[in-house]
């Protein structure tokens, strides 16, 4: 499916490529392709790993094999074509983020300590929290599903058919906005999620251009409306 980044006319390069970033980190269930631009605005073509909530899997050991729970169909398990899940970290300090329009692999230095600063235990208020996603998994919520813009027609009916069969929650409120675009949410962990689980390696680094290297939309406090609510848990809610 083809996600939508940003609109290149109304959205600022600097948020351009912070909604790059934070798309292209979630890369558990999500594939990417290279980001490129089509009638002004910035997209993507990814795969999403989430199976058919109608899949049910016959068999053991060696031989395995899938049954369609609707159709009746059977047949041999097909190969999974997701890749080894890609983590946008690299070895040798060097970090992939997107960068200037593009997806780069740079040197994000750690920010200058103001010379005067109050010490504090920690400054990531969802260190400890005991959020959880739908999936029941524990710890940075918020990183661990997002919401996708996905340009769809509605002409494409055969793939809108598709996506509204996916597994829930892994895939799950499926939405029609308008008569190009579908949105849903998915259960996809963000790749820049450190070794505990819940800090960001981004935290406190600096881009070639002085800005934070941490998208705007995870450093922004939550401003919730009224119809929304937090995950479960949540210091926020």
């Amino acid at each position: 499916m083809t996600l939508r980044i940003a609109d290149l006319e109304d959205d600022a390069p600097t948020l351009q490529d912070a909604a790059g970033t934070w798309l292209l980190g979630h890369t558990e269930r999500l594939t990417f392709g290279s980001p490129y631009v089509r009638d002004g605005e910035l997209l993507v073509d990814t795969v999403v790993h989430v199976p058919c909530k109608h899949l049910t899997m016959a068999g053991n050991g060696a031989v395995r094999g899938a049954r369609c729970a609707v159709h009746g169909f059977e047949g041999p398990i097909p190969r999974s074509t997701q890749r080894e899940r890609e983590i946008p970290r690299r070895a040798g300090g060097k970090t992939r983020v997107f960068y200037r329009g593009k997806s780069r692999v740079l040197d994000l230095p750690l920010k200058r300590a103001a010379q005067r600063v109050l010490p504090v235990l920690d400054d990531n208020p969802c260190a400890g929290a005991p959020c959880r996603t739908a999936d029941n998994t524990h710890g940075a919520a918020c990183c661990r599903d997002l919401t996708l813009e996905i340009v769809l027609p509605k002409r494409q009916q055969r793939l809108e058919a598709l996506l509204r069969a996916r597994k829930s929650p892994y895939l799950c409120k499926v939405t029609r906005e308008s008569d190009d675009s579908v949105e849903c949410e998915v259960i996809s962990a963000c790749g820049y999620l450190d070794d505990d689980g819940v800090s960001c390696v981004l935290h406190d680094r600096v881009l070639p251009n002085g800005r934070l290297a941490k998208p705007s939309i995870c450093r922004e406090w939550p401003s919730l409306d009224d119809d929304e609510t937090t995950h479960p848990g949540c210091r926020f809610g």
